[in-house]
């Protein structure tokens, strides 16, 4: 009966696509007071990526660096899961902008006031910088100058997808990452794709980094966990009980926590996920199909038919998407990366050297 299910839920999606647009889709981050920039019409193309990059690139400079690092990540997760939504989160966030190279965690300086983490889609919002001080400082102290806080980053969001998913999206992260020496506020609003696009524009914001579309579907998987500010959807009408297609249930419920016009000070957290919080797991894509999703971003992954077909997939075949996953954020891990004398290693993950 579950499969029949599926089918003949993948067959209606199928059949009501082909007559629907890509509508537009956007939320606000948290202070905002309205939206991301409008994005070049068109994107860079792709940049090769993943030159360099070896499984256990540390096994003999830093035997233990992967070990070091999970277990700070593991200690971290297990008292508090939302940081480990924030280092998944933390990783797409660097890799999209300047390539996989750590520069979302350099802080400001006199000479640059205004560096990735400051930039709205950023601040306050990504979270987990606090893992990566502690995972930087044992790997100092066991083997100064050799492990980089790009692979950290890259470690650290493997460590948090396994403990989150009860080792179920565990897999062998590529390293031999450095770290780059930029970092822009205006970088990560031009590079990290804005919630207002809808969804062939996200899709070629994707291409541009070398990902498809059905990257895109495996890695909006990650929205499981984690929370939101209601200023990410609230604004753009998700609660609109006359316009919305999202659950009256969900609606309503929200509606009881948001405040109509969230502001910086009065911009509360709800969970992203209503069914399981706390895991990574494909409960994402059933909420997806039962409109149990926040973002109009989320639900624009119905939008079209290939999207949609993996959608159900990802619902439906126990196991897939955490295999599909695994393999994305690998590949998502390899975008533009910096490697020999491109980068640097950094002594402090928060200043260049």
């Amino acid at each position: 009966m579950g499969r029949l299910a599926a089918l003949t839920t993948l067959l209606a999606l199928l059949c009501s696509v082909t007559c629907c647009q890509a509508e537009g889709y956007g939320y606000g981050y948290p202070g905002s007071g309205g939206g991301y920039p409008s994005p070049s019409p068109t994107p860079p193309a792709p940049t090769p990526s993943g030159a360099g990059l070896a499984v256990g690139f540390y096994r003999d400079a830093c035997p233990n660096a992967e070990a070091i690092v999970r277990d700070v990540v593991e200690k971290a997760v297990e008292q508090n899961p939302g940081v480990g939504a924030g280092l998944i989160r933390m990783l797409f966030h660097d890799c999209f902008v300047q390539g996989c190279d750590a520069s979302v965690l350099l802080d400001p300086t006199a000479a640059n006031s205004q560096p990735e983490k400051l930039s709205p889609p950023n601040s306050p919002s990504l979270r987990g910088f606090e893992v990566i001080d502690a995972a930087k400082a044992a790997l100092e102290a066991a083997c100064p100058g050799t492990v980089s806080c790009a692979d950290i980053v890259a470690f650290a969001g493997r460590d948090a997808s396994a403990v989150l998913s009860d080792g179920r999206a565990d897999f062998d992260m590529p390293a031999g990452r450095r770290d780059g020496r930029v970092s822009s506020a205006n970088d990560a609003l031009q590079f990290l794709p804005p919630p207002s696009f809808n969804l062939s524009e996200l899709a070629a914001n994707f291409a541009a980094k070398g990902l498809d579309a059905d990257d895109l579907v495996v890695l909006s998987g990650a929205h499981t966990v984690g929370r939101s500010h209601c200023s990410s959807f609230v604004g753009d009408g998700r609660l609109n009980a006359s316009t919305s297609d999202m659950n009256p249930a969900l609606a309503a419920s929200l509606r009881s926590q948001c405040p109509a016009n969230p502001t910086a000070a009065n911009d509360p957290t709800v969970v992203q996920d209503v069914v399981t919080p706390s895991k990574l797991d494909s409960q994402y894509y059933k909420n997806v199909l039962n409109r149990n999703v926040l973002f109009t971003s989320d639900a624009a992954l119905l939008k079209s038919g290939q999207t949609a077909a993996a959608v159900v997939l990802n619902a439906f075949v126990p196991g897939l998407w955490e295999q599909k996953f695994a393999k994305a954020m690998v590949k998502m891990a390899s975008i533009e990366v910096k490697t020999g004398a491109n980068g640097e290693i950094r002594r402090n993950c928060r200043v260049v050297n």
